[in-house]
């Protein structure tokens, strides 16, 4: 078990919930628009990121009559291990700073990025359905929202490097001295050779759980990280200097590793993901996520959030959904409309009927 005393105050159609008495299987059922998924939402905040409706932060919090609690909101959660409450996380903005996300853990101030060192959170949402199809940018995104489970540090690599490429395209437009582009050129070597390695290693331990699943119900997919830069930081440092030129035209750097691509293929076909059916797509991308979460539960505490997966799968795949899960030691958390889809697992679940941001424990 990994979260317990879930707290939500202000939080989009929260008045105030809280989720207490949770299991391995926590189920919240009601209509579309009754506030399921900002509960999943809320979760996936007690994390790095934006969340996994990557919304600003100023549209999480509660509209308010009272202008004395508008604008602020706050999630809070205790961190269960072993039957023992090892940290209470939290999030949360204040009403003069309502655009500012605040973290704190243990009651000190922390960082975002410190969460990762306490738990892994991981998830899939309809939105996600067009992974294959949709930008690089939202599959490398979606690599370091995975790689977080293998190192709690990658976020905090990942935000440096994004900083020290914006500096760099300034440096380039204002045409400084070269010594200032040589000083952030080793940041970006230096923070760009970590994110990287994580994304390979990740990539390689991914395909490592994939290999070990049978073929069916589910298609196996075939997971291929293509660099978009040198991987060694003396090369991709090199490599920088060179190009300064052609990138001050571009307006950007044109190698790096935020130039990175996931590639997927279907393992049975040998084709490409993109071009694979939504249901072939969409069972490649479950297959990815339970491989993920075997490394996500092997060491620090896991939470998987499933945003309405089991109504869209036929009884014979949401069978195994829920083997492969049972089997796992990650928290799950799970939305629907209706109890039906849930009937295998509904003796073992802690279950909320959710109204109108409102929760009732059934």
């Amino acid at each position: 078990m990994a979260l317990q005393r879930i707290t939500l105050e202000n939080f989009r159609n929260h008045a105030s919930t809280t989720l207490d008495d949770t299991a391995h299987f926590n189920l919240l059922i009601g209509e579309n628009g009754a506030g399921k998924t900002n509960v999943l939402e809320a979760l996936s905040l007690l994390s790095p990121g934006r969340g996994l409706r990557r919304a600003s932060i100023g549209d999480f919090a509660r509209r308010q009559l009272q202008e004395e609690t508008a604008g602020h909101f706050s999630i809070g959660a205790s961190l269960v291990e072993q039957g023992q409450v090892s940290a209470r996380i939290g999030t949360y903005t204040t009403p003069d700073r309502p655009t500012r996300r605040l973290v704190r853990v243990n009651g000190a101030d922390a960082t975002a990025s410190a969460l990762s060192e306490w738990h892994a959170v991981s998830w899939l949402t309809p939105a996600m359905d067009g992974l294959f199809t949709d930008s690089a940018g939202a599959r490398r995104r979606f690599m370091d929202r995975m790689a977080l489970a293998i190192e709690p540090g990658h976020a905090k690599s990942v935000s440096s490097l994004e900083i020290a490429l914006r500096e760099r395209n300034r440096l380039l437009e204002d045409r400084k001295d070269a010594r200032w582009l040589d000083a952030i050129e080793a940041q970006i070597a230096q923070h760009g050779s970590q994110v990287s390695g994580t994304r390979t290693r990740l990539v390689a331990m991914l395909g490592d759980e994939l290999s070990a699943l049978p073929p069916e119900p589910f298609a196996k997919p075939l997971l291929l990280y293509r660099s978009g830069g040198p991987l060694d930081p003396a090369e991709l440092l090199a490599t920088l200097a060179r190009e300064r030129p052609r990138d001050r035209a571009a307006g950007r750097a044109l190698t790096g590793p935020h130039r990175d691509e996931l590639e997927v293929v279907m393992a049975s076909s040998g084709q490409p993901a993109a071009s694979c059916s939504t249901g072939e797509q969409k069972a490649m991308l479950i297959a990815i996520t339970l491989a993920h979460g075997v490394l996500a539960s092997s060491g620090r505490p896991s939470i998987l959030l499933l945003d309405e997966v089991a109504a869209h799968l036929d009884p014979v795949r949401r069978t195994e959904l829920f083997a492969r899960l049972r089997q796992g030691k990650a928290q799950i958390w799970m939305t629907g409309t209706e109890m039906a889809p849930f009937d295998a697992i509904k003796e073992e679940a802690a279950i909320w009927r959710v109204s109108g941001g409102a929760v009732e424990r059934v």
